[in-house]
């Protein structure tokens, strides 16, 4: 891996890392929900800012809305690092993912990261969109559960970039992938005792 990052400038990786973490802070849910007036989304469901919560306000556009813009800003940043090379859009995806679950502004309290980690997979390496997409809507459909459809997808990822030879992609989604383990903690707990909530219902 610092092999892999020497690739690149300093000055480039750091510029790339901070883009990254600017744009991964934008709180989409959060701003969303307040413009079209569904409250602060912190206070209800799970007390989380990603969509997955926000479509506990029953308001299924505001959630996709929210989607789109946790993909997008994991995305962007992943773009045009690129022009200084794969190490720097690597960590341009690593810091839009940092800036999602630990924006600055929200006191470093922030989402799950699971629409990010995906946005970073398609501006970096975008079969791993497919990947994810393929394990989650089976698990999902199977247990009707967000959180464990994610858990199983994000890890499916950095093995299938392992089978393929492309360690950059592997070692980005993999770090990625003990991050989401590491803010679904409370999840795992909730499935473990019976008590998450399932896809569609309200807080």
């Amino acid at each position: 891996m610092i092999e892999f990052l020497a690739q690149s400038q300093p000055l480039f990786l750091v510029l790339s890392l901070a883009l990254g973490y600017l744009c991964g802070s934008i709180p989409f849910g959060l701003v969303l929900t307040r413009m079209f007036g569904l409250g602060d989304v912190r206070s209800i469901g799970s007390g989380n800012i990603g969509a997955t919560n926000v479509l506990r306000t029953g308001n299924k556009l505001v959630a996709a809305l929210t989607l789109l813009g946790d993909v997008l800003k994991g995305t962007v940043p992943v773009l045009i690092a690129w022009n200084w090379g794969e190490p720097a859009a690597a960590l341009a995806g690593l810091g839009a993912f940092l800036g999602h679950i630990l924006p600055v502004w929200l006191g470093f309290k922030g989402g799950k990261g699971v629409a990010t980690y995906l946005g970073v997979l398609l501006g970096f390496a975008p079969l791993g969109v497919a990947v994810f997409a393929a394990n989650w809507i089976v698990v999902a459909y199977l247990f009707r559960f967000s959180s464990l459809a994610a858990l199983v997808a994000t890890v499916a990822v950095p093995l299938v970039y392992l089978l393929l030879g492309n360690m950059p992609a592997a070692a980005l989604s993999g770090t990625l992938t003990v991050l989401v383990y590491i803010k679904h903690k409370t999840n795992i707990s909730r499935l473990l005792s019976g008590t998450e909530g399932k896809i569609g219902e309200k807080g």
